[in-house]
């Protein structure tokens, strides 16, 4: 039986696009110009990637993959392919929630190096883990003070409040993804080449 959420195969990406989703709307009056914008709390991500041409022996765990998912039932492991293996641009290292029952786009945070700047805008971080793993992207670098606390600020809204001393990871962050489309397909040329192209969006 097929246990989710699956590791993302190995083969190597060429092309990637990732968004982050908000549901918004909003009313442009004809007589003024003005606008009226709405938020309603819906964010989710969502990407595309393109491996790189295979042979069919290079592309089979590509297929394989695409055929365990069985459409867009199962779920998956992925982050943004140049925020992984330690593509954060601070300075890294251990931060921890402080304190459970935290809501919104903050969190107030501990364990970190003293006095460093442990992340910047931009990088990307993980809580949660299996179907649950949800992903970040820090909007302001994460500064710690003298004592190692600090306020990470961050998008999308928590999707549920961390427990006190979970830890943000921020060396190989990934959420759940599943496939946006519920059928798979790949295309070979007359040398026998595989191009995959695949899109998917945040588990939710």
């Amino acid at each position: 039986m097929t246990t989710y959420p699956l590791t993302f195969p190995s083969v190597s990406v060429v092309k990637s696009k990732f968004a982050l989703n908000v549901a918004t709307t909003s009313n442009t009056s004809p007589f003024t110009g003005e606008q009226q914008v709405y938020f309603f709390g819906g964010q989710w991500w969502t990407g595309e990637v393109t491996f790189k041409p295979s042979t069919r022996a290079e592309i089979s765990a590509v297929q394989a993959f695409l055929a365990k998912l069985k459409g867009q039932y199962g779920t998956f492991l992925y982050g943004d392919p140049d925020a992984l293996a330690g593509g954060f641009m601070g300075a890294g290292g251990t931060i921890l929630v402080n304190g459970a029952s935290q809501t919104g786009n903050t969190l107030t945070v501990d364990g970190m190096s003293l006095s460093t700047t442990v992340a910047k805008a931009g990088d990307y971080f993980q809580l949660g883990t299996g179907v649950n793993a949800r992903l970040y992207m820090f909007t302001e670098d994460l500064v710690s003070d003298g004592a190692g606390a600090g306020t990470a600020t961050f998008e999308p809204n928590l999707r549920a409040s961390p427990n006190d001393n979970d830890q943000l990871d921020i060396t190989d962050p990934v959420g759940a993804f599943r496939l946006s489309e519920n059928t798979s397909e790949w295309m070979s040329n007359y040398s026998s080449t595989y191009d995959v192209t695949i899109s998917f969006r945040e588990a939710l």
